[in-house]
Order: C-alpha cells, then sequence, then structure tokens
C-alpha cells in the first residue's frame, strides 16, 4: 500500500497557517462540527428505526448532511477547518475501516459465509478483475473521442477502474443489516464486498507501477497481467495466513494463562491484538483488511469461548460500538469532503461517463459469472445424479448488480492518483461514490420488494444478546418475548441466577466455555448468605 499511502505535500502557504493557540482553536471547532453532524446521523438512525421509515436509509442522510455542513463551512469558515474536515485516506485506512472489518468477522455467521466461499471467490477474484478492466478500457476508449478535450492514459484508465471496481462494505453492511436481507444473499455479498477490496488495491498497485513515474516506467505488457496475478495470490493467502495465525496464537494464550481472571486486561489484550494484525499486515506489504477479517472469524471461533464471560460481552458490544460510529461517520466525511476539498479538479461529462462506464462494468462482472456459477451448480448436481436448483435466481443476481455501491475505499486509492490529471480524477472518483450511494443506496429497499427478496429475516436466536434485556418494576430482567434469562435481585444484596423456566440454578455451573470452573461454593456458606 506504499504507493497510495504516502502523504502528500501540503500546498498552503506556511505563511497562513494560524499559530499554535489558534490552531487549537480551529481544531476544536472542526471537531465539535463532526461531532454534532455524528449525534445527529445516531439520532436520524434511531427515528427511522423506531418509526419503521424504510423509504430513506441512514446513509443517505448521513451523505446530505455532511454535504450540507461542508458547504456551510466552504462560505464560512477558513480554509484551515476546511483541510480539517476534508477526507484524509490515511486517516480512513488507519482509524476508520478496521473497526467495520472487524466486527464484521467477528459478528459473520461462518455457517453461511463458508457455505458460499466458492461464489463469493468467483465474484471477489474474477468479478473485480473483470470490473477493473471494463471500466477502464470503457473510460479510455471515451477519452480518445476529442469532445471535452480530456485525455487519460491507459495505466490511468486502468487505476480509475481499480478504484471503482471494488463494491463498499460500509454501505452494504449498513444497509442489509437494517433489513435483515436473506441470509444467503446477504453473505455472498458481504464477503465479495469485503474480500474484492484487496484485490482493488492489488490491481491499483500494479497499474501504478506502470505510470511513467513508476518503477517499471510505463513498460506494460501481457507477462505483466500475469505477473499481477501471481502478486495478488502472494498478498491475499500471506495476509489469510497472518490473520489466522494471530487469532489461533491469541486463542491458545488465553487458554494457557489465567489471564481471564482479569476481564478489562483480558479485554484490552484481545482488541489490542486484533488491530495489530491489521497494521503488522500493512506494514509488510500485504492487505490488512484480509489479514483482520481471517483474524476476527479465527477469534470468535477459537478465542471466544477461552475468554471470560465479561470478555466475551465486551468485546462483542465494543466492537459493534465502534464499527457503528465508523459506518457513520465515513458518510459524513464524504458528504464534507465533496464541498472542503479546494483542490479537486470537475470535469461533469467524464463523471457522467464514469457513472454509465460502472454500471456496464458491474453488469458484466455479475450476470455472466452468475450463469456460469449456476451452470456448475447443475452440472455438478447432474453427474451426481441429483437435480438442483439455481444457486443465484434472477432476482439474487438483480440485487448483486444493483448492490454495486462504490464507497470510502475507492476515494482513499484515488489519493494516489497523481499527476496532470490527478485532481481531475480525484473528483470523478468522490463525485461517483457520493452519487451511487444516494442512488442504489437509496432505493435498495425498493429494489428488495420489487424482487419479492425476503426480508426481516432472523436466523438463530444469538444467544450473547444480552443487549435486548430490559429492566422491569420488579426489578426482574426480562426480554421482550417473555423468557426470563437475568436475575431476581434479593433484599441482602445476594443474587441468584435464573434458568429459562425461572427456576434457581446451580452454582457450579460457568457460562464462558472454560474447563478451568470457579470453586463450588460450601453448602454452609449458601445456606448462611441465604438466611
Amino acid at each position: 500500500m506504499a504507493s497510495f499511502l504516502e502523504r502528500e505535500a501540503e500546498e498552503t502557504d506556511p505563511e497562513d497557517e494560524p499559530e499554535a493557540g489558534q490552531k487549537e482553536v480551529f481544531t476544536s471547532r472542526a471537531l465539535f462540527i463532526l461531532i454534532m453532524l455524528l449525534i445527529a446521523a445516531l439520532f436520524a438512525s434511531y427515528m427511522l428505526q423506531h418509526k419503521k421509515i424504510q423509504a430513506v436509509h441512514e446513509t443517505v442522510l448521513s451523505i446530505f448532511a455532511g454535504m450540507f455542513a461542508g458547504l456551510v463551512i466552504k462560505l464560512t469558515e477558513g480554509t484551515f477547518i476546511q483541510n480539517t474536515v476534508s477526507f484524509d485516506y490515511t486517516f480512513f485506512f488507519n482509524l476508520l475501516l478496521p473497526p467495520i472489518i472487524l466486527g464484521a468477522g467477528y459478528e459473520l455467521h461462518q455457517g453461511n459465509f463458508f457455505r458460499n466461499i466458492g461464489t463469493i471467490l468467483t465474484f471477489a477474484f474474477a468479478g473485480t478483475f473483470i470490473s477493473a478492466i471494463v471500466l477502464g478500457l470503457f473510460l479510455w476508449l471515451w477519452t480518445r473521442i476529442p469532445l471535452d478535450g480530456f485525455k487519460i492514459s491507459f495505466v490511468e484508465a486502468i487505476s480509475v477502474g481499480a478504484t471503482l471496481s471494488a463494491t463498499d462494505p460500509v454501505t452494504i453492511l449498513a444497509i442489509f443489516n437494517t433489513y435483515k436481507v436473506d441470509p444467503k444473499l446477504y453473505t455472498i455479498i458481504f464477503g465479495e464486498s469485503i474480500l474484492n477490496d484487496a484485490i482493488a488495491i492489488v490491481i491499483f498497485e500494479t497499474a501504478q507501477q506502470y505510470r511513467p513515474d513508476g518503477p517499471k516506467g510505463g513498460s506494460l505488457s501481457i507477462a505483466s497481467v500475469f505477473e499481477a496475478i501471481g502478486f495478488f495470490f502472494l498478498i491475499f493467502f500471506g495476509s489469510l495466513l497472518i490473520g489466522v495465525v494471530v487469532g489461533i496464537g491469541t486463542a491458545l494464550v488465553l487458554k494457557y494463562t489465567l489471564v481471564r481472571k482479569f476481564p478489562k486486561i483480558e479485554s484490552c489484550f484481545i482488541i489490542l491484538i486484533a488491530y495489530a494484525s491489521y497494521y503488522f499486515s500493512n506494514g509488510v506489504f500485504m492487505s490488512g483488511i484480509v489479514s483482520l477479517l481471517f483474524c476476527g472469524i479465527t477469534l470468535k471461533h477459537y478465542a471466544y469461548y477461552n475468554m471470560s464471560r465479561r470478555s466475551q460481552l465486551t468485546t462483542k458490544y465494543i466492537f459493534s460500538v465502534l464499527a457503528q460510529l465508523s459506518e457513520n461517520f465515513i458518510f459524513i466525511y464524504l458528504g464534507l469532503t465533496l464541498f472542503t476539498k479546494t483542490t479537486l479538479v470537475f470535469k461533469p461529462l467524464f463523471i457522467l461517463i464514469t457513472v454509465i462506464g460502472i454500471c456496464a462494468a458491474r453488469w458484466a462482472a455479475v450476470f455472466p459469472l452468475s450463469r456460469a456459477i449456476n451452470w456448475f451448480i447443475r452440472y455438478r448436481a447432474k453427474r451426481r445424479g441429483k437435480e438442483a436448483a439455481d444457486e443465484l435466481p434472477q432476482s439474487h443476481q438483480v440485487m448483486l448488480f444493483w448492490a454495486g455501491l462504490r464507497g470510502a475505499v475507492g476515494v482513499a486509492l484515488a489519493a494516489g492518483l497523481t499527476g496532470p490529471n490527478g485532481l481531475a480524477l480525484q473528483a470523478t472518483v468522490l463525485v461517483v461514490v457520493v452519487l451511487t450511494v444516494i442512488i442504489f443506496g437509496g432505493t435498495t429497499a425498493r429494489m428488495l420488494e420489487i424482487m419479492g427478496i425476503r426480508t426481516g429475516v432472523v436466523e438463530e436466536i444469538d444467544s450473547d444478546d444480552e443487549f435486548d434485556i430490559e429492566t422491569a418494576s420488579n426489578g426482574t430482567y426480562y426480554k421482550s418475548a417473555g423468557n426470563a434469562v437475568g436475575y431476581l435481585p434479593q433484599r441482602n444484596g445476594n443474587a441468584a441466577a435464573l434458568n429459562k423456566s425461572g427456576s434457581r440454578t446451580n452454582f457450579d455451573s460457568y457460562s464462558s466455555g472454560n474447563s478451568h470452573s470457579p470453586p463450588i461454593r460450601p453448602a454452609a456458606a449458601t445456606s448462611r448468605a441465604n438466611s
């Protein structure tokens, strides 16, 4: 990721920089604006869910709120605050993206994911490559036509194709989690959107090596394609190995130590190790996204049952909260940047052609591959003497196409586009991302209804979902369904655990899954405590 994570030099005049005291004041103003926008977005999310409004999604509202605030800042505030609230790709990759990926891996339904792993990898690998090449060729051929005087090189075209080939995991997770779509469709779209970020990054980095001032100086050939494919597989499986090793190593440490006796230290330990896998992978030129995803999957599968019960709930809740904050913040961030980024150069006709191009590229990546997957499933079933329905019916194919939203990962990658056309290409990617989220994201609920896809599906009851427990007036904790899962406080301050039938449970049971249970309380001490 070194090719696009190098910080651009500041183009502002040093004399225009505020003094230290003023800088602190301006920074506080910028942070206050961001926090208030985030509060407003979260409250809007609450109202939409509480009133069960599906006509508009919170992601669209967050983008519009960011755009409005960005316009106000541009008209009233100075350039320092504008630069402070503008999109910073290092901030995005290092602080905003990891919580979303980690939360997704930690809460992933592993059965569905690995049951559909073949379909997911087909769309993530082949689909992303097809999308990047088709869009790149489309834009390169368009700029050969001298209409608006804008001309880009083939390397630049493929680079833009790479930035806009990856579907956005942030938007997809936010929208599909809200509507609880069909688990199979959700898993395929989620898996593709998570994994194809790594493919897009590899395609982008490979293309950037062949720019005129790059390491290979424009010597692009057919051999370069095979080199890029090998480079990608090395990065993908190397990153996967890092994530799995870190997760299993953490599970072993938790199993063979007594750190579970100190839940606060244990929770900090787990969170820091998970983030360490992301930064280590990026530091050795691997994919932090893939490492963190599989680290989260491994932690939930192996380490989770070696944690204390308090750490189980703490890590699950913290990962969920951080992901929620990051998701809302990213959409606000994109809306703000549209007006506060002062160096962008907008090419309206080229932007329109790019929107058309990503639709064509998404079509080429979804429908032919879907037919190939359906044919393979039927062929395999026929060889076994069985009949098989389509793996991806037409309604699912249409939703796969419609879910091809572009997101902040593409904007962050576009920051690495330099040269005479760099600012125009960055502006194009930003506008296209905002438009796809507003158009496709804003109409997702309607498309789900039109295509007759199941929504509101709850596949299984989550045994760890203590966060839905509410308190009744008599002090008993219960769930909305009426099954008691909490405890009844006693006058003397002691509490007796209740099972689902309401009877007291034995004290020799331990819920964390550890083989080392706490000692059994003596009967005499128990009788004295209850007397």
